[in-house]
């Protein structure tokens, strides 16, 4: 019986044994998997992938090394390698990759080397032109391609999901969090959209940005941000450039090209390297909510040509442009934050109005298109059962292969990136289900699943539907390609080594709100002023003795400011409706009236809508001139046609007061023109033309 107990005894020591050194086996093998992971196959120059930028800059380029690891994934790699060239007489290179080209014609080859690996690439100076680089032939250059066969299942779809992290645990965002840094790495994110929240100085924002795109997996992150410019603007510092309206008015390309160029320079200062920006919606809708000054304007072709310009001052800077929101979000007059709104119209006007600005980006080869979670029902007349109500619904265009494969992809040739709009909006999450949604947005053609609600169910649906061949994971690594062909063209790949942090800062805080990015601010802002109504009002001549009033509400300290910058003897009257005896006694010895006018949707510019009453008060009960300022929307003037002298700055913006301010007292000449037409209040007849605008 003893004999039994010291067997067992020795039996379970040894099952012991054993399991403990299985465990010690499995974490080495685990630990094994992970060095074979990070194992280097070939050390390549960046410039001679196929979608690399090769652009020589003043006879200099910079050159990039890639490592390119055993599962496909590659990294730019700068310490430990060593640069030469093979006729300096033609071109030098320094240790950090950099090429100058001398003014003597001839080839040379450029070559970097880690000790184990050597890439080279051509570098030609010609006489009577410019210097060119000849990219190497050779399959090792395929990273995007073997890059996709080495991925899982998994790291594809991660590529395709873009979330916020706006909040976290009621606290907004501002540094990294561990729990972020392990959901970047467990889903394999391929990009993050940042918010308002999120980007509060210039040096906590180029920290945050640096910090997540150190957490990343394998691959660098699309560090997306919605800087329109105007009323959708999100650094919290830098330069508030006036919005699309407001470039519409100035009818200038270049303007428009510059404030692309700055808005560019400051995200790329701050790493963040694509901007979901520009919006073409046509606003041809007075009522539209959503979209209004978020617009260049009404014209299609007007919209077409700062777009154009937007893009290309944008893209030069390497920040990724995108355009939004297609088919067109600009004839609506319900908000798709709130609700799911119709476009009516047939492809031959869609072709003419709302088509256009995009086919004319896309031929520009802009880097991406926003969906609009909007429904076309003369596109694709699809009808779906809501989930909210059980009422027959049409299928939005976020949704839509008809609209997104079909009409995009096939009819206008877009071959470029798809980020569907924000899928946490009512006009998705009312009537869809949040996996069902993003099932339905990749089938109809999307690549970049912006915002989906519940990560981890949405990855787990993703994988799903492909393992149950709802969805072929051909047409995932279509995305995915699409995707990393986007990131080599910007040059997002994670480094093996970032550059220091204080370098990243020090260089952000010279460029996020410089001057010069300040004085195209100012020209944009001073040029977009339209006067659209004088009677004999402006400009204000009046000496230190007369009085003059401010009156309103919604940003009318910002009036009120700018105005008593240039006449001290200025008083506010705060008031969103009808003044009181008290108010207008206050009125009566001032020489001039000042009023301040804020809406946003068609109710704010009723007759009835107390702010309205309150200007046509003004306007009947006194004797002195009236001058409106529409803060925000032109249409403002529908409401209180009879006023004085009325114009109009498109955003709310530092920029915008002082411009009208300026315009007020003369300084400014007021050379905008509108870039929508104003009807009157019944929408029957013209108040004033598109173009319309007055000078002093």
């Amino acid at each position: 019986m003893q004999a039994i107990r010291k067997n067992k005894k020795l039996f379970m020591l040894v099952a012991i044994f054993t399991l403990i050194m299985s465990t010690l086996n499995f974490t080495n093998n685990t630990s094994e998997a992970t060095e074979e992971d990070e194992h280097v196959d070939d050390l390549i120059l960046f410039q001679n992938v196929p979608q690399a930028n090769t652009a020589i800059d003043a006879n200099q380029v910079n050159l990039n090394a890639l490592h390119v690891y055993n599962d496909g994934h590659f990294k730019t790699v700068s310490e430990n390698i060593t640069w030469d060239s093979t006729n300096k007489n033609v071109a030098t290179v320094d240790n950090n990759g950099l090429v100058t080209f001398t003014e003597q014609n001839g080839r040379s080859f450029i070559t970097v080397t880690d000790g184990t690996f050597t890439d080279r690439i051509a570098v030609h100076n010609k006489p009577h032109s410019n210097p060119t680089i000849v990219k190497q032939q050779d399959d090792r250059y395929n990273v995007i391609n073997n890059a996709i066969e080495g991925m899982t299942l998994n790291e594809k779809i991660g590529q395709m999901l873009m979330p916020d992290f706006r909040n976290w645990d009621g606290e907004n965002v501002t540094e990294m969090l561990p729990e972020i840094e392990q959901l970047i790495q467990d889903y394999h994110l391929g990009g993050v959209i940042l918010f308002r929240e999120n980007v509060v100085t210039t040096e906590q924002t180029a920290r945050l940005v640096a910090a997540y795109q150190e957490a990343a997996d394998k691959y660098g992150l699309l560090m997306t941000i919605d800087q329109e410019g105007g009323i959708v603007t999100r650094l919290q510092s830098g330069t508030d450039m006036p919005g699309n309206m407001a470039l519409g008015a100035t009818r200038s390309t270049e303007i428009a090209h510059d404030v692309g160029e700055a808005i560019g320079q400051e995200l790329n200062a701050l790493g963040i390297n694509m901007n979901l920006g520009p919006v073409l919606d046509v606003n041809n809708n007075p009522d539209n909510p959503v979209i209004g000054v978020r617009s260049f304007g009404e014209s299609p072709e007007l919209v077409a040509d700062l777009g154009i310009a937007y893009t290309q001052g944008l893209q030069s800077t390497g920040v990724a442009a995108t355009a939004k929101h297609f088919p067109g979000h600009g004839d609506t007059a319900v908000d798709s934050h709130l609700g799911l709104p119709e476009v009516p119209h047939d492809k031959e006007r869609l072709l003419e109005v709302e088509l256009y600005p995009f086919q004319q980006v896309m031929d520009e080869n802009i880097d991406a298109i926003m969906t609009a979670h909007v429904t076309f029902p003369k596109i694709d007349d699809t009808k779906v059962i809501s989930k909210k109500d059980g009422s027959e619904i049409s299928l939005p265009a976020t949704l839509s292969h008809k609209v997104l494969t079909g009409l995009m992809r096939e009819e206008m040739g877009y071959d470029g990136v798809i980020i569907t709009d924000a899928l946490n909006m009512n006009a998705i999450t009312d009537h869809f289900g949040a996996v069902d949604a993003v099932i339905r947005s990749v089938k109809a053609g999307t690549d970049i699943i912006l915002m989906p609600v519940g990560l981890e169910e949405v990855a787990d649906g993703l994988r799903e539907a492909v393992e149950t061949e709802e969805i072929s994971e051909n047409r995932i690594e279509e995305s995915v390609e699409r995707i990393l062909t986007l990131k080599i063209e910007r040059g997002i790949v994670k480094s093996e080594s970032q550059l220091p942090i204080d370098e990243i800062v020090d260089n952000a805080k010279q460029v996020v709100g410089a001057e010069a990015h300040k004085q195209v601010e100012e020209e944009a802002a001073n040029q977009s002023i339209t006067l659209i109504q004088n009677k004999d009002a402006l400009p204000f001549n009046f000496s230190n003795e007369d009085k003059l009033a401010v009156v309103g509400n919604t940003y009318i300290d910002s009036l009120y400011n700018s105005v008593s910058s240039y006449h001290e003897n200025t008083d506010l009257i705060r008031a969103s409706g009808p003044l009181s005896d008290d108010q207008l006694e206050q009125l009566q010895d001032a020489s001039a009236v000042i009023v301040g006018t804020y809406t946003y949707n068609v109710n704010g510019r009723s007759e009835t809508n107390p702010q309205m009453q309150m200007v046509n008060q003004l306007i009947e009960q006194l004797d002195v001139p009236v001058v409106g300022v529409g803060i925000r929307n032109p249409y403002d003037i529908m409401a209180f046609p009879e006023i004085d002298g009325y114009l109009t700055q498109y955003g709310f913006r530092d920029a915008s007061f002082k411009a009208t301010a300026a315009t007020l007292f003369g300084e400014n000449n007021p050379s905008g023109l509108l870039p929508v037409t104003i009807p009157d209040a019944d929408g029957e007849n013209v108040l004033f033309e598109y173009g319309h605008g007055l000078s002093y």
